[in-house]
């Protein structure tokens, strides 16, 4: 009897996408050479990848990728890739990411583009430039998603690369773009590229007109890297909150456009930016921003937002420009889970706290990096409130759900949407219980709130980043056990793929005929 999966097929690509990661590896080794830096790290890294990578590709069958397979095949990518960017961590042995569990919880973290950190202020001063610019080389490669990138270099997997990427990242619109698949996938890597080039483009920009004088080119790229999918991994010790309010202003610029449906820019760069201002899920992830940022403005100018002035920030109440630029910039970073800080919001009140976590669980567009539950999937909830409100005052309607004229929600649609949010809130239900029972378990954590609890879960199983108190913007998880960093990994993992797919795979139903 044939096996139900074909597990060897799947392994077999996880094979191919090991030794396709030599190649990124390389500009970490330049900058190493650039700064005279050992590159043995990423040497070390190249030859695990092209090693393992050719014996899983060598025992795969040359059959083709299945339903099931794919299922697997972008779960174990998942656990595959944070293991391979471990290594550089654990070879160079340096900070605290020289520990295991530390190291893979940061991996998984930049490829999930999640940007929790268990880097301290003094972590950041004893790793070379090169180790800081794979850490953010990680959540660039993250971003769009390997298997996007693998669909569209690889021939074989054109065919069902359509089923691979919506699995992966579900909220992708492949509306065909172009014909094929595997055209569709490059469209969108080149329109991620070229959004990155440009974001260096602008931050360096700056500094050479005199109004960022740290950013540097090193910083302009490191920075870019984690702008455009929407990471959130700085080399700087307190993130954007180091560079000029006209860097912040261009980071907060970039993180909204990363939060964007990538698919919507390429209608606009064929000459059709009308597809953009008429896209009802756009027009709803601004609005959202907006209302947020018009909230936390008022709070931070009339000082409510503030439970006490940090120095330095340039936060003064009844100063209408920095209040505007902190709500501005923080809302961006929550809402697109990009993770960035430029100020700590645990100076914030505890009313802009609750605002900014109500804001974790917005999420950005569909088809964008970003993470959480995500607009439409909000704008369509909503869209079914009104309508069964309206059916139970008039039970004689018929009345099909639409999010435009154009398309309409199928029933069967709606269900699993609606059942993707109540999973997820479940999920994040039962990890906020976990999280809060390690903070009275563990005798690192002098004492984790509520609020902090719930914010550690959302961080992680949003893929947002920081949380509140220890794991503030300016703090770190690192005073977490080992057992609760994997598990916060786990989170990571399930959120980067959206629950269903990691669900399926780990269901009995999955590996039963």
């Amino acid at each position: 009897m044939s096996q139900v999966v074909d597990w060897r097929v799947s392994l077999g690509l996880v094979g191919t996408v090991y030794r396709y990661l030599t190649v990124p590896l390389f500009l970490p080794i330049l900058v190493a050479v650039y700064y005279r830096e050992s590159p043995v790290p990423f040497i070390a890294a190249i030859v695990v990848a092209a090693i393992v990578g050719t014996l899983l590709e060598w025992q795969a069958p040359d059959d083709e990728l299945g339903h099931r397979e794919a299922f697997l095949l972008v779960s174990l990518t998942w656990l595959a890739v944070p293991l391979l960017g471990m290594i550089p961590y654990l070879v160079a042995g340096d900070g605290t990411v020289a520990q295991p569990a530390n190291a893979f919880f940061e991996s998984m973290s930049g490829f999930t583009t999640t940007g929790s950190t268990v880097l301290g202020s003094i972590s950041f001063e004893v790793h070379s430039r090169s180790m800081l610019m794979w850490r953010q080389l990680t959540q660039w490669l993250g971003g769009m998603g390997i298997i996007v990138l693998m669909v569209a270099i690889l021939p074989e997997l054109s065919v069902g690369g359509a089923r691979l990427i919506r699995e992966e990242a579900p909220g992708f619109d492949l509306t065909k773009l172009r014909p094929k698949i595997r055209e569709t996938a490059r469209i969108l890597w080149l329109i991620y590229i070229g959004l990155t080039v440009a974001a260096v483009a602008v931050y360096y920009g700056l500094h050479l007109l005199g109004a960022a004088p740290n950013m540097d080119f090193y910083n302009a790229v490191a920075h870019a890297l984690t702008s455009l999918p929407t990471g959130g991994f700085s080399p700087e010790a307190r993130s954007v909150e180091a560079f000029s309010p006209a860097v912040q202003w261009a980071v907060t610029l970039f993180m909204v456009v990363a939060g964007t449906n990538f698919a919507l820019f390429w209608y606009v760069i064929i000459g059709q930016p009308e597809k953009l201002v008429d896209n009802r899920e756009f027009r709803s992830y601004l609005l959202a921003m907006s209302i947020v940022t018009a909230v936390l403005t008022v709070l931070l100018f009339t000082g409510v937002g503030l439970s006490w002035t940090p120095t330095g920030v340039g936060i003064i109440p009844n100063n209408l420009e920095p209040s505007l630029r902190q709500a501005a910039f923080q809302t961006a970073a929550i809402v697109t889970t990009t993770g960035y800080a430029s100020m700590d919001f645990n100076t914030w009140s505890e009313p802009a706290k609750a605002i900014l976590l109500v804001a974790m669980f917005l999420g950005g567009s569909a088809g964008s990096a970003a993470g959480s539950i995500k607009i439409i999937r909000w704008y369509v909830v909503g869209k079914s409130l009104s309508r069964e409100l309206f059916t139970t005052i008039h039970p004689e309607a018929v009345r099909p759900l639409r999010i435009s004229e154009s398309i309409l929600i199928d029933e069967d649609d709606l269900r699993g949407l609606v059942l993707f949010v109540l999973v997820f809130l479940i999920i994040f239900a039962l990890a906020t219980i976990v999280v809060f029972i390690e903070g009275l378990t563990n005798p690192a954590i002098d004492y984790l709130s509520t609020l902090e609890a719930m914010s550690v879960a959302i961080a992680t199983l949003g893929n947002i980043g920081p949380g509140f108190g220890i794991v503030g913007p300016m703090n770190s998880f690192l005073s977490f056990s080992p057992q609760a960093k994997l598990f916060m990994a786990a989170l990571m993992w399930i959120g980067r793929l959206e629950i269903l797919s990691v669900l399926v795979v780990l269901s009995p139903a999955y590996w039963r005929r």
